[in-house]
């Protein structure tokens, strides 16, 4: 029948999407760097499938800006030029504002708990200074809030950029000191959440955005982990 996938077929997109997400986690984690070769056989021997999946993902990564070609070498990671942080942060900043105002005005009493959980894990994992932890659960806390805003366009644009975001989140979080400002910057938006109180949200998200900006163009350029030029 049209439009409907056997079982062996859900498992072989289900596969293709773990692969994807993991190659571009590491991607963003600095793992992968920029100008590392992404070897279809090693990376098949690692996730222990065939090169096909792999080929596939590494071409979706292209499409995304993730790697480039070269002929005789294969596909390398790129590297984040100034001008992308610049874009990243612009985007950011316009986006998130609004999803912090809208969801101020719109979220409901489920979403409130659910991010006052992810807070509460926040600051466990800050405690152990666990960045991939808290990469996951900052994205978690920013995905959450771009739903309560109730804005499918909004969600869209989010959506888009969501892979750069990751490679900025990482680099940011790795600058010493930044996980308990980061931590407080995520307290301070619940609690204006939960005030219901639009103008303070929106500001307090484009603090955020903005400290988080500043912290990465000071202290990480020069990070050769952190998928960022030096």
């Amino acid at each position: 029948m049209a439009g409907v996938l056997h079982e062996d077929e859900h498992e072989q997109y289900s596969l293709r999407g773990r692969i994807l997400q993991k190659i571009r986690e590491d991607i963003a984690s600095g793992r992968y760097p920029p100008g590392e070769n992404l070897n279809e056989t090693r990376l098949a021997e690692e996730f222990h499938v065939s090169r096909t999946p792999i080929r596939e993902a590494i071409r979706q990564l292209e499409i995304e800006g993730f790697v480039r070609y070269v002929t005789n070498k294969g596909a390398i990671v790129e590297a984040i030029t100034p001008r992308d942080v610049e874009e990243i942060f612009a985007i950011r900043e316009f986006t998130e504002r609004l999803a912090a105002r809208w969801a101020a005005e719109r979220i409901t009493d489920e979403e409130i708990r659910t991010l006052a959980e992810i807070v509460q894990l926040m600051e466990f994992y800050t405690a152990k200074e666990d960045i991939d932890q808290l990469v996951r659960l900052d994205t978690r806390f920013h995905h959450v809030l771009v739903e309560a805003s109730k804005s499918r366009p909004l969600k869209q644009a989010v959506g888009a950029a969501i892979h750069y975001i990751q490679r900025a989140r990482y680099a940011s979080l790795k600058v010493p000191g930044r996980l308990d400002r980061s931590l407080g910057e995520h307290k301070a938006i619940l609690q204006a959440l939960e005030n219901r109180d639009p103008a303070e949200a929106e500001r307090l998200a484009s603090l955020h955005i903005s400290r988080t900006r500043e912290n990465l163009m000071s202290h990480t350029l020069s990070s050769d982990t952190s998928g960022f030029p030096h």
